[in-house]
């Protein structure tokens, strides 16, 4: 090879390695532009995906909210109904604390002077010297309730009216169950009858007297078939109040009221029911008034008030 061949090629090497030399910095730029790119791109996928998050956060914020919302709505309209339900339940609790009982100016009228109740038939129908059951009443589905009887079979005196023969049927046996023993003296009257039966107190003791101890024609309970004498046989058949010490008599005047009975003419009320006490006189009114009565202590004077 001559010198100008080899300086050729010398020349040439130099060059190529000139080229070369000189394009390294910009491999070197060309990945660090990569590299930024990369950088650039991580860092807005790195933002894009804290948008996303804090977008994500705030829907649940917002779904929460709403959750939360419709739940106190629910709540809200949840203690509103429960509310009027109260009211309302509040509302038949006072209706239901209204007078369930007639009264008895509303169960009366006057009849040539005197005061004729308007509703012999019913249990809460109150006669007394005061206030008269009409003449020609006679009282519905009287039947003969089975009990022991001192009256003999047939005799009217054993019949009641059915409701109120049931409930003595109760007591009798509910007695005989706790070892106490009663028997049944005089149910029914009619008109006619107490009328002879007055007459005769009245000749026999005097007419004051006879007014203690028994009814006039369409004053007594008799005649509205609601009531029973009753005894035991420790003293016979009497009507005295020795009734009212006997264990049955005791009995009685304890339990009546749990059968719809109350004792009709108490101690210490005579003057309210215008008759001597009569531990032996029981009287239907129905469970609720009995146990109202006798809770209370009261006649039926007192218990069932005269207004209207």
């Amino acid at each position: 090879m001559t010198m100008k061949n080899l300086f050729i090629a010398s020349g040439l090497s130099l060059a190529l390695i000139a080229g070369c030399q000189a394009n390294e910095p910009n491999q070197g730029a060309d990945q660090t532009t990569n590299q930024n790119q990369s950088d650039d791109q991580t860092n807005t996928t790195s933002k894009e995906s804290n948008s996303n998050n804090s977008t994500n956060s705030n829907n649940q914020k917002d779904d929460a909210k709403k959750n939360d919302d419709r739940e106190s709505n629910s709540n809200q309209n949840d203690a509103k109904k429960n509310e009027d339900q109260n009211k309302e339940k509040q509302n038949e609790a006072n209706q239901s604390n209204e007078p369930a009982y007639p009264t008895m100016a509303e169960t009366v009228k006057e009849n040539n002077g005197e005061l004729t109740v308007t509703n012999p038939d019913s249990i809460y129908v109150v006669a007394n010297k005061e206030r008269n059951l009409p003449a020609d009443f006679v009282p519905k589905n009287l039947v003969e309730p089975d009990v022991a009887f001192y009256a003999p079979q047939g005799d009217p005196k054993r019949l009641m009216v059915k409701e109120a023969a049931e409930a003595l049927e109760e007591m009798f046996a509910a007695a005989k169950e706790e070892g106490y023993e009663l028997k049944a003296v005089s149910g029914y009257r009619s008109y006619d009858r107490q009328e002879a039966i007055f007459a005769y107190n009245a000749d026999r003791y005097g007419e004051e007297k006879a007014n203690q101890v028994s009814a006039q024609a369409g004053q007594s309970e008799h005649q509205t078939g609601l009531t029973m004498d009753i005894s035991t046989p420790s003293i016979g058949s009497s009507l005295t109040e020795e009734f009212g010490s006997t264990p049955e008599g005791e009995w009685v005047a304890k339990n009546a009221y749990k059968y719809g009975l109350v004792v009709r003419y108490l101690k210490g009320k005579e003057e309210i029911t215008g008759y001597q006490y009569e531990p032996w006189h029981v009287r239907y009114v129905g469970k609720e008034a009995a146990k109202d009565i006798h809770e209370a202590g009261y006649t039926l004077e007192e218990f069932f008030p005269n207004k209207k």
